[in-house]
Parts: C-alpha cells; sequence; structure tokens
C-alpha cells in the first residue's frame, strides 16, 4: 500500500502526465468506496455533500472537527489519493489556517481544495493579497510536513464578482495567475461553464484548470479539447442522491410502493461484499 507522500507524488503527476483527470466527489466512506470500485484514479470530497449528510446546508455552517472527521473516514476507506474540499479553511487568520491545514495532513489526505470567497455578504471574496497569504500559508504547511499537497485554488469571481462577464473573466485569469506564483498546483474557477469562458481561462492562466461539472458544461472530451487538466463533480452526486430519496418517500407516502427502492438496488448481500 502506499504511503501518503507517494499517493500525493502520483496525484501530483494526474494533473500533468497522461489523460484529463475525472474526479468523483464522495460524501461518506461508502460513496468513496464505490467510487474507488468503478475505477476512478482519485476521489475528492465534497463539503455539501457531507454538510447534508449531517443535516446542515454547505457554505462553511459545518464545524471543522466534523468536516474532518468525515474526510478521515473517507481517506482510510479507499486506497487511492483523496484531496479534500475544506471550503474557505475554516478560518480568517492564517495561524488558523495553518492549523486547519497541520490536522488536515494527518487525515490521509493529499489534496485541498481552498476557496477565495468569504462567506460574508457584506464582504464575499477575499481581496487578491489576502487569498495570495493564505495559499502561501498552505503551501508553507504542507513543505513543513513533508506532504506534498496539491493545492487546487478555487475562485468564485465568477460567481460572486459584481463586475460585467469579461471583467469578471479579466480577473479570474488575474487571480490564476497569482495563486499560481503563491503555491496552487491547479485552478478551480467555480462558474466557468461554456467553452469560450473556459478556454480563455485554461490560456490566461498556464497552468493545471480544473472545471466543475453541471449539465450546461461541455463534456469531457470537449474539455480535454479545451486544454483543461481536472474535471470534478462537486455536491451533484450527493444531491442526486437526495432527490432519489425524496423519490422513494414520494412513494412510499402516496401509493405504498416499492419499485424506486427496488430499481437498480444492489441486494443486501452484494452491498456486504461492496463494502467488504
Amino acid at each position: 500500500m502506499s504511503t501518503q507522500k507517494e499517493k500525493a507524488v502520483e496525484f501530483r503527476k494526474l494533473h500533468v502526465q497522461g489523460d484529463i483527470l475525472v474526479i468523483a466527489n464522495a460524501w461518506d466512506a461508502g460513496s468513496a468506496r464505490i467510487f474507488e470500485q468503478a475505477g476512478f484514479p482519485a476521489i475528492g470530497t465534497t463539503s455539501g455533500g457531507i454538510a447534508y449528510s449531517l443535516g446542515l446546508p454547505d457554505g462553511q455552517k459545518i464545524a471543522r472537527d466534523d468536516m474532518l472527521q468525515a474526510i478521515t473516514r473517507i481517506a482510510h476507506r479507499v486506497n487511492i489519493p483523496v484531496t479534500a474540499d475544506i471550503e474557505a479553511g475554516y478560518a480568517d487568520k492564517p495561524s488558523d489556517l495553518a492549523d486547519t491545514i497541520i490536522r488536515l495532513a494527518s487525515t490521509g489526505t493529499v489534496g485541498l481544495n481552498l476557496e477565495d470567497s468569504t462567506k460574508n455578504p457584506q464582504n464575499p471574496l477575499y481581496d487578491l493579497k489576502t487569498q495570495t497569504e493564505r495559499i502561501s500559508t498552505v503551501r508553507k504547511i504542507a513543505d513543513l510536513v513533508d506532504i506534498p499537497l496539491v493545492i487546487n485554488a478555487r475562485s468564485d469571481v465568477l460567481l460572486l464578482g459584481k463586475d460585467d462577464k469579461n471583467t469578471n473573466i479579466k480577473e479570474t485569469i488575474r487571480r490564476g495567475i497569482e495563486y499560481r506564483k503563491a503555491g496552487a498546483d491547479c485552478f478551480f474557477p467555480v462558474g466557468a461553464i461554456d467553452a469560450e469562458t473556459i478556454s480563455q481561462i485554461v490560456k490566461g492562466v498556464g497552468y493545471p484548470v480544473n472545471i466543475l461539472a453541471n449539465p450546461n458544461v461541455p463534456p469531457v472530451p470537449e474539455l480535454k479539447r479545451l486544454g483543461v487538466r481536472r474535471v470534478s463533480v462537486g455536491s451533484g452526486p450527493a444531491r442526486a442522491t437526495l432527490g432519489l430519496i425524496q423519490r422513494i418517500a414520494h412513494e412510499l407516502r402516496t401509493t405504498g410502493t416499492y419499485q424506486t427502492i427496488l430499481e437498480g438496488s444492489p441486494s443486501h448481500n452484494d452491498s456486504n461484499k461492496l463494502f467488504s
């Protein structure tokens, strides 16, 4: 079995070598095992999915300890690299962020997403200087603990920026370039959906770009053609599972039948084998 450091090196290589990296996002150990057995080379966690599983909304409403415990359970149940969605790091001060990263390194994960959104409606984005300092802090801690964590620097300018689209794209690219200088390994421009925007960002930042997939985003082969190196699905699978539960609940409450439960579901024995 590979060590955490070996997995981190392997995960880093997946961003620059071989085919486009497609990551499924897990919210518990069970979903992580399913994704691993499906053949994904790496798994991401989803902050939204983990929050939903604990009865909380997404958006850094979950306690840091609860998030780290969930991440640990996921990382310890699979043998492939796991990268963690830690939102904005559950910290504003660099010292508090450093503590988050030290604790994250002990979970067994080999990468992380770090957002530039503050979760404050009055001031929704960290300014560029502050966010680059935060990314630099993460890199310094990774070096200190001797785990080459892959930093996926997420920018929410396209979602939260108050300027017109073209200006927001330029600001997104500017941030991507500066985040790279601060120590980021991959850039995650959430809200980049259409091919033209994605292409501009890929060409503008000049290092691996992660695109968040949704039904309006081009399919993986097209993203590969555009130069994208990494694709993730965020809370999508977790929300799809919630939708299935809603349909099961509706059927039970209305018709009193169980077809939704039975369709496509593994047997009890097969489920046990899946996680053995």
